[in-house]
């Protein structure tokens, strides 16, 4: 598949050194070197999501045109229904990314727009995300993110779900929308040998930007000079720490739907405890 790809780019594959990377779940990846000019990125599927590497394509150009020059996003250099190439990552070890990482997802979270949602569907992981717009936070989050992934679920836990919907208006802060990645965990970032922090793999939408922070803390791995340093920049609304697990019912759901195991269990305890 990646010969075909690289001719695709405009590349002889004969001539360009194609090395396998491991440690993706849905797709088959590579670093390639051409005889000339940078290495590069390529990411493949021969049976992908409906314009899957196209949607990410267009969340990643969003970010790069909003990120503050403290958070790097990589540039794309083709794309087709079956393949994304994005420009390669420089590697190396340099200062604690962490704070940069923090400030600059707080200059991120500055991008507004009238509505919540985005203007098209994508993806989260494997799954479809809905993302029609809404002007309220609460319908938004109820509907396009509780609603929409609770429906592979159980009735009971959809009926939890509906009855803590009812109460969102009450349980929400009053925030503006803000451009999210909207998968930031661990492994959807990096940084170079200068310590600037590098985004990628994402599930762009216009969202509130407590969603994004409580992710950060779901499976851990940002330690605390970036929440300091987010908090720096544009401080969190009171009580946010008790609305995190809020936030979470999302991608839980999302896990749930994916994996199974006790993912469910863990979004049933959340939705009793917030009145579902």
């Amino acid at each position: 598949m990646i010969t075909s790809i690289l001719a695709e780019l405009g590349h002889d594959p004969a001539r360009c050194r194609t090395t396998p990377l491991h440690g993706g779940d849905i797709h088959a990846a590579w670093r390639v070197d051409p005889p000339e000019g940078a290495p590069f990125f390529v990411k493949a599927n021969a049976s992908p999501r409906p314009r899957f590497f196209e949607l990410e394509a267009d969340g990643l150009a969003a970010l790069a045109a909003a990120a503050s020059p403290t958070l790097a996003v990589p540039e794309v250099l083709g794309w087709s229904d079956r393949h994304l190439a994005l420009a390669w990552i420089p590697q190396g070890r340099g200062p604690d990314p962490s704070p940069r990482l923090g400030a600059g997802l707080a200059q991120l979270h500055r991008t507004t727009d009238a509505t919540f949602g985005w203007p098209k569907d994508n993806w989260i992981g494997s799954l479809p995300q809905s993302n029609q717009r809404h002007a309220d936070l609460a319908a938004f989050f109820g509907q396009e993110r509780l609603r929409f992934q609770a429906q592979h679920q159980g009735k009971g836990l959809q009926a939890r779900i509906d009855r803590l919907c009812e109460r969102l208006p009450d349980l929400l802060p009053d925030e503006p929308p803000a451009l999210l990645h909207g998968d930031l965990w661990g492994g959807n970032w990096t940084s170079d040998a200068s310590g600037t922090p590098w985004i990628y793999d994402p599930a762009v939408h216009y969202g509130c930007r407590e969603a994004e922070l409580a992710f950060t803390r779901l499976f851990g791995g940002f330690p605390g000079s970036f929440y300091d340093a987010y908090n720096e920049a544009w401080p969190l609304e009171p009580g946010f720490d008790e609305r995190v697990d809020l936030w979470n019912l999302y991608p839980l759901l999302v896990h749930a739907n994916l994996f199974g195991g006790g993912y469910a269990g863990r979004v049933d305890a959340i939705t009793r405890r917030f009145g579902g």
